[in-house]
């Protein structure tokens, strides 16, 4: 697959994937007879699990020597998992800070709600007192 069908199917541009390619987070590409890079569809599932990596806020470096790791083989697998159960920690941990704060949201956004009810029910009440004054007037002898 062309560096352009790679970029289209991963999400990524052109030069990311080069750039990835560059810093070590992709391996080198195989080249086709007219030196193009030529990658295996396998490197879809790689480029996915670094997407993750990255999303769940793993810095370069972490990646970097994560994917320096699996380079080496299976052999590396312990080290693998530690690094990757270390990060583990740190996105639970951002999970409960980022529940904390979306139970502040939740709150003040009822709060929002309960004040626009009790100014619903004052409009009514308001609605119904000018309602009242307004019959009574009418009722009055002129």
């Amino acid at each position: 697959m062309k560096i352009g069908e790679l970029a289209r199917r991963s999400g990524l541009t052109a030069h990311t994937i080069r750039y990835y390619e560059r810093i070590g987070l992709l391996p080198y590409a195989d080249r086709d007879r007219s030196s193009q890079r030529d990658y295996d569809v396998s490197i879809l599932v790689w480029i996915e699990f670094l997407g993750k990596l990255k999303t769940t806020g793993m810095p370069i470096r972490e990646m970097l020597r994560y994917a320096a790791l699996r380079e080496l083989g299976s052999g590396t697998g312990p080290q693998r998992r530690a690094l990757l159960e270390r990060h583990r920690e740190q996105v639970r941990a951002r999970v409960a800070e980022l529940n904390a704060c979306l139970l502040v949201l939740d709150t003040k956004i009822d709060g929002y709600a309960d004040s626009d009810k009790r100014i619903d029910d004052y409009d009514a009440e308001l609605f119904q007192h000018r309602q009242q004054s307004s019959r009574a007037r009418q009722a009055r002898p002129r």
